[in-house]
């Protein structure tokens, strides 16, 4: 008898015309893509219909051939986008949503996750995972070439 899966760790925005880079978060429990993805493409068929492409940052995960012999596309992403996994149903449909690393701490990672997935977010990957306290604070350069730390995004309340 096969043990039960863990709960899948997705939240994704309401329902609504898109707002901002993410339309959620997705913390995966290990790095095997292939194995990851059953679960996942199952709860978002109920958003996006059949997946058929998933596209994913190649140096974030195991070496990975197919998905449990389903018919999916597998794309790796362009190297600059970390972080990101963009799912896109038959019909054209896609969510991209933000990838919190599985080492992540419990509370870092939920935060992410809750933050990735507030209506009005409009962060990026890096700021989202630097706000929750998941990777360091993502930094940029000003017009007088002096690094300085890129931040919008507030912890969530508890």
């Amino acid at each position: 008898m096969d043990a039960p899966r863990p709960p899948l760790r997705l939240r994704l925005k309401p329902k609504a015309p898109p707002t901002g880079y993410v339309d959620g978060a997705w913390w995966p429990r290990s790095r095997e893509l292939a194995d990851e993805l059953v679960a996942l493409t199952d709860v978002l068929a109920i958003r996006l219909g059949p997946v058929a492409r998933v596209a994913f940052d190649s140096a974030a995960w195991n070496p990975v051939a197919d998905v449990d012999g389903r018919v999916i596309r597998l794309v790796a992403l362009r190297p600059q986008e970390k972080h990101v996994l963009r799912v896109s149903g038959s019909d054209g449909r896609q969510l991209t949503l933000l990838v919190v690393p599985t080492e992540a701490s419990d509370e870092a990672g939920h935060d992410a996750i809750m933050l990735a997935a507030r209506r009005a977010n409009s962060d990026g990957p890096a700021d989202i995972l630097a706000a929750a306290g998941v990777v360091p604070t993502a930094v940029q350069q000003n017009t007088r070439g002096v690094l300085r730390p890129r931040l919008r995004t507030r912890r969530p309340q508890r």
